[in-house]
């Protein structure tokens, strides 16, 4: 399935450009580890991992 997928992002125009950015943050009520998953321009990547 997994090469499925990267097939269809790569026949649509300008998917190169996506990535798949994951963040570690600790959630405030647990004190635990969380990820934080989000699919976007390669642009706005250093916005995302900025963010707090």
């Amino acid at each position: 399935m997994a090469k499925k997928a990267v097939a269809t992002f790569a026949a649509k125009a300008g998917a190169k450009s996506m990535v798949k950015c994951i963040r570690m943050d600790k959630s405030p009520k647990t004190g635990a580890y969380v990820f934080t998953e989000q699919l976007m321009e390669a642009e706005k990547a250093k916005e995302f991992f900025n963010k707090k």
